[in-house]
């Protein structure tokens, strides 16, 4: 990695494992490296129970951050956190984590995906309801269906990380009170049905530097369809705040 790199750290949204921005790796501008951080439940991590709650998810989190980017492992590395969704409250915590940490880890932004601003309560829930109603409701949510739930047994090894994910993200309370100091892109499918325009300009609340708002095409999921898009929206901001 090169000195000037920024790292995009990846949190995953409910149901992924780090292997789905493995092609992003390939994608990205010049000057960004993608690093996927790695949540039990799932992948290399599956044998350990998936959190159900943000805090230790976020904690985990960020103790790969501080390892991969800290002072104590070639330090004062740049970065950009990254979340779609549920990843979106959790790079929000990891955000608030980062910028308590005393600056071990230079923080240029805060790109969050396809979510409200994160003290929204989640109404229409699916936390709770039996297996085939779960997976609909999830599908609906969503707009996106796992090829892996159409095969019961993989729907049965699947499920409960996936279940464990939901929960996280719609008991979701913020950890801490107060905005962050980094600029935050905020980005939806511009057919997004789940998260309005005004949804995504809500997290303006959420810092108190610069929020812009983007809106490339696509639907909830244009993450999975048309990732180039969202990288290079990603680069573009980082240039932006550089030039702070």
């Amino acid at each position: 990695m090169a000195d000037e790199d920024t790292v995009l750290i990846c949190l995953p949204f409910a149901g992924a494992g780090p292997s789905f921005f493995t092609p992003w790796q390939h994608l990205a501008p010049e000057g960004l490296r993608i690093l996927p951080v790695s949540l039990p439940g799932r992948e290399k991590r599956f044998a350990e129970p998936a959190y159900t709650s943000a805090a230790p998810a976020a904690d985990d989190a960020y103790a790969q951050v501080a390892a991969a980017l800290g002072s104590g492992a070639g330090g004062g590395g740049r970065a950009v956190l990254f979340g779609h969704s549920m990843g979106a409250v959790l790079a929000y915590e990891v955000a608030h984590r980062i910028e308590r940490s005393g600056g071990a880890i230079r923080l240029d932004a805060l790109v969050v995906s396809g979510a409200p601003g994160p003290w929204t309560p989640r109404t229409d829930r699916a936390d709770g309801l039996p297996d085939e109603e779960f997976a609909a409701r999830v599908r609906t949510f969503a707009g996106y269906d796992h090829p892996a739930l159409a095969h019961p047994e993989m729907r049965e090894l699947l499920l409960p990380t996936l279940r464990a994910d939901v929960r996280l993200h719609e008991t979701y309370v913020p950890s801490f009170e107060g905005p962050l100091s980094v600029p935050v892109l905020s980005v939806r499918g511009r057919d997004d049905a789940l998260v309005g325009a005004a949804e995504a300009a809500g997290w303006g609340r959420a810092t108190t530097g610069k929020l812009t708002v983007a809106e490339p095409a696509g639907g909830h999921m244009y993450l999975a369809e048309r990732p180039g898009d969202l990288l290079d929206l990603v680069a573009a901001g980082v240039r932006a705040a550089g030039d702070r």
